[in-house]
């Protein structure tokens, strides 16, 4: 029998699921003491921006923290994007606190910030030690870290599931990644109440960055075709699309092209944000295994090479791409080109955005249906909009193939040329 069960394939068998528990609703929030105390914490920091700080949102969650007996110091000085510097200026204070616990509360950047300054309290040594190579050391952490609590005010980027820890490295003209296993919360908060105040251009972007995360994740390469690893501890975060992950991802595109033209337009719809902020902790539960691809690769160096684009929606007096524009600009493109390494998955998720059938699928179906849901939702038509030219297209290209988590997961493989193409093309989308 065991001679039976040998296995003689060099490829990968396995996929792993992991996720975050969750606690989903409106008035979630008003849980977070109780869990602290579930979870044996006696002193946290609370780490927000300025942004959820002055919208009245951090100063709440301090009050149901501190009802239940948890001493806690706030820090609110998370940028926006969060760069090496500022997430290290985190990672030092957390070091130096003495806390039990972490609690991150606003959108992406506070809570990969919250992500990083567990992990260095827990594990110290220098944030870029951690950072995924080639950009960084590529150290794993030992062992697991402190609890964190997980507490989203956008519907985006689904931090609250995913092990990953996104910053910008302006030295080296593009963003980069920490992506560990231990780094996911202990437990997430998501309240659609808490992204009631958020403005047209941060709904728009956050969601766009939803459908963008399950789409890349349902085309992914499969998992069983990458070499199998030498251990489990050498098999990567990212691994691949699989059947579990599949219906995660399927799942928020429906929402997406569901509700996401709602909750754009009226901020006082609260399904249409509760689905959202769903959509993005599911897609997040399917990326965080699957993995994001060419888009993401994309999106790193648009947001960090230059900061020409102002959004109305996103305070501060420094301009910025955000991540949802940055990551679904090349979007209609890059599926264009990943179309070919397998029609029936693209043809799948064009349906599942579109929420009904599309017969005759081609390789400019998703493109579309993608781009119709961008105009709908009034994002920034190209790249020239967010201040790239033709001549940025080489310093581009560079960035995207220093990103070798995404593209190596991308189910067809993008070299220079190709990068370029894809860039070229998103100049403008209309």
């Amino acid at each position: 029998m065991a001679e039976n069960l040998a296995v003689t394939s060099n490829h990968e068998r396995l996929f792993k699921l992991e996720a975050t528990p969750i606690t989903f609703g409106p008035g979630a929030c008003e849980e977070a003491g109780w869990e602290l105390k579930r979870l044996e914490v006696g002193r946290v920091m609370i780490i927000s921006d300025p942004g959820v700080a002055k919208a009245g949102i951090t100063s709440r969650i301090l009050e149901i923290i501190e009802a239940d007996g948890i001493e806690c110091e706030v820090y609110d000085r998370t940028h926006v994007e969060p760069s090496l510097e500022s997430v290290q200026e985190a990672a030092d204070f957390a070091a130096a606190g003495g806390f039990d616990g972490f609690v991150g509360v606003g959108g992406v950047s506070s809570l990969d910030t919250a992500k990083v300054a567990n992990l260095v309290a827990t594990h110290p040594a220098p944030v870029v030690d951690y950072i995924f190579p080639p950009l960084g050391g590529g150290r794993k952490p030992p062992s697991p870290l402190k609890p964190l609590l997980a507490i989203p005010t956008t519907a985006g980027t689904g931090s609250e599931a995913t092990g990953i820890a996104a910053m910008d490295l302006p030295e080296q003209r593009t963003k980069a990644a920490i992506s560990h296993r231990f780094l996911r919360p202990t437990h997430g908060i998501v309240d659609p109440l808490l992204t009631l105040s958020m403005p047209a251009e941060v709904t728009s972007a956050s969601g766009l960055d939803v459908v963008c995360h399950a789409v890349e994740s349902f085309t992914a390469r499969p998992y069983d075709s990458r070499p199998a690893p030498e251990s489990p501890d050498d098999r990567p975060p990212f691994q691949g699309s699989n059947p579990v992950a599949d219906i995660w991802s399927a799942k928020a595109l429906e929402y997406g092209g569901k509700y996401l033209r709602r909750a754009v337009a009226d901020a006082d719809d609260v399904e249409a944000r509760g689905k959202m902020m769903l959509a993005a902790s599911i897609a997040g539960i399917g990326f965080g295994s699957a993995g994001t691809a060419i888009p993401h690769a994309c999106a790193y160096p648009i947001a960090s090479l230059k900061h020409a684009y102002q959004s109305p929606g996103y305070p501060g007096e420094h301009p910025f791409v955000p991540h949802g524009f940055a990551v679904i600009v090349t979007a209609p493109a890059a599926f264009r080109f990943t179309y070919p390494a397998d029609p029936e998955k693209h043809h799948q998720a064009a349906e599942f955005l579109a929420g009904e059938p599309i017969p005759d699928a081609d390789e400019n179906t998703l493109p579309n249906v993608l781009l119709r849901l961008m105009k709908d939702v009034k994002v920034p038509g190209g790249l020239r909009e967010l201040g790239y030219y033709e001549g940025d297209i080489d310093d581009l290209v560079e960035g995207a193939l220093k990103q070798r988590r995404q593209l190596m997961i991308a189910p067809r493989e993008a070299g220079p040329d190709d990068l370029a193409n894809i860039f070229r093309e998103s100049m403008q989308n209309w």
